[in-house]
């Protein structure tokens, strides 16, 4: 009976083997609920290669998991601010763009931006802006201030975001700082002001506001203009406003790392992503803006949402800009902030 045994998980182990998946391989590292489903069965149909995929929920985590440890990915889909962070630490590499021939399908307003302005390491994927979902049914006005996080008639039905750049720069505004403050007065009062608002919120998370705030949970949000637009798909009471005091405009964009295994698969991933039809897979499903004109052309009415693409010259917008060695103040006062609030 043993040597029976021992026959069979041979057998096994072999047929195992002769079943492993030899395709080209790339891995990806993306953000949470940031693709459409089947999008990634379609690249891999297509070109026979083999995605491997992954997820982060913050700018932090994803670079914390690249600069300090072993794992290595083709693509990665950073922010502005931490794409100018990479690219002055020589994390990134420089895409060939003579291979990403659907590039011409990005609008020129979303190209030469100021984190990466010769178009050499990054292809925008999705752009958006910061603001407020707010329940119709559970607020007494519309808010048009970031005032209304703060606001004590609200206490248990706030949901803040779990993000140290969002949080802090969206307080600095209310302010009225910039959101790349680095003033220590500004930022002192920022600190206390996000301390002062603790006892008011119901939670701090990122991906799952969208759940939460369809299942009217809580009254108010902070949150990025995407995830607005799914959950307003969901739930009819849902609306979404930039506060006055002026937000933060972001940039998703598509990078590789420059430890990358597989750059010519890597750049035709990015290459396929920007391919219209794909691009307005994406966008119709994550509801996060698109810089491809004609990908917003195939979606109809929905590239026309003012939650995703609202006039942006009306607004007091302004992109993160990374803090270089700056970067520790931020970090000693997002964990200065989560201590005193017990998180």
């Amino acid at each position: 009976m043993k040597k029976l045994i021992v026959i069979m998980c041979a057998a096994f182990v072999l047929l195992f083997s002769s079943c492993k998946d030899d395709r080209e391989t790339v891995k990806v590292y993306n953000w949470g609920d940031y693709i459409a489903p089947g999008v990634i069965d379609k690249f891999e149909e297509e070109t026979g290669m083999r995605v491997i995929y992954e997820m982060f929920e913050t700018n932090e985590d994803m670079y914390t998991k690249i600069k300090n440890s072993n794992n290595s990915y083709d693509v990665i889909i950073p922010s502005d601010y931490m794409i100018e962070r990479m690219i002055a630490e020589d994390m990134l590499a420089e895409i060939d763009m003579s291979a990403i021939t659907n590039y011409a399908n990005i609008d020129e307003e979303y190209k030469k931006l100021s984190f990466d302005p010769e178009n050499k390491f990054s292809v925008p994927y999705t752009w958006g802006t910061v603001g407020i979902l707010y329940n119709k049914t559970m607020v007494s006005e519309a808010p048009d201030s970031w005032g209304a996080l703060w606001d004590e008639q609200y206490k248990n039905n706030i949901i803040m975001m779990n993000s140290q750049r969002d949080a802090i720069g969206i307080t600095l505004k209310y302010l009225g700082y910039s959101l790349n403050e680095l003033n220590p007065k500004a930022l002192g009062a920022a600190k206390q002001k996000l301390i002062d608002q603790s006892p008011l919120v119901l939670t701090w998370v990122v991906d799952e506001v969208k759940d939460k705030m369809i299942g009217g949970e809580a009254a108010l949000a902070l949150v990025y203009a995407g995830d607005a637009v799914y959950c307003k798909g969901y739930n009819e009471d849902l609306e979404y406003v930039i506060p006055k005091e002026g937000s933060n405009i972001f940039f998703d964009s598509m990078c590789i790392p420059a430890n990358c295994e597989n750059k010519s698969g890597a750049e035709k991933f990015i290459n396929f992503m920007c391919r219209e039809d794909i691009a307005a897979e994406n966008a119709e499903y994550i509801g996060y803006s698109s810089p491809s004109t004609p990908a917003r052309e195939l979606m109809g009415d929905a590239g026309k949402d003012p939650t995703a693409y609202p006039d942006i010259k009306k607004y007091n917008l302004e992109i993160f800009s990374s803090l270089g060695d700056k970067t520790k103040i931020y970090d000693e006062l997002w964990t200065e902030i989560k201590t005193s609030m017990g998180m």
